[in-house]
């Protein structure tokens, strides 16, 4: 692919890049946050959540990992404009996917947290959807090689 084909990327492109990556890196300090709580940390939830958190099963937060790590390395790569963004982005979507059909369908998410706790899931979810789009699209228009 030549240099010149590259240069033709708009502008808006790397904006959206350097946004995605940021907001997957906030994915990133919320993974760690959760399996770092400590015991005295859960303690001062209530009781509903407690039992929530504490019988999360362990591929549920492997899901999350995979999904917030592979999310920021797909937007690492949109930003080097490599094809293999498409890749990381598409395996992070199906872990957004896996988590959260846990968290709504398996688990008693929605009596703990109420309605308003789909607000940032579903959010995640288009958010990881357009990237995947954006991703193909880039490589379509070989933004990326």
């Amino acid at each position: 692919m030549s240099d010149s084909r590259k240069q033709n990327t708009p502008a808006w492109f790397m904006v959206v890049a350097v946004v995605a990556l940021l907001w997957n890196l906030l994915g990133v300090l919320a993974f760690i946050m959760q399996v770092t709580m400590s015991p005295e940390m859960l303690a001062q939830l209530p009781q509903d959540q407690q039992d929530l958190f504490s019988a999360t099963p362990t591929w549920v937060t492997v899901a999350f990992a995979v999904a917030v790590n592979f999310g920021a390395l797909g937007c690492l790569l949109l930003i080097l404009k490599k094809n293999l963004a498409g890749l990381f982005l598409q395996l992070s979507l199906v872990a957004v996917l896996v988590q959260f059909a846990y968290n709504f369908f398996m688990a008693n998410t929605l009596e703990v947290y109420g309605m308003t706790a789909m607000v940032l899931p579903i959010f995640t979810i288009l958010v990881s959807i357009y990237l995947v789009t954006l991703a193909a699209k880039a490589k379509r228009m070989h933004w990326t090689s």
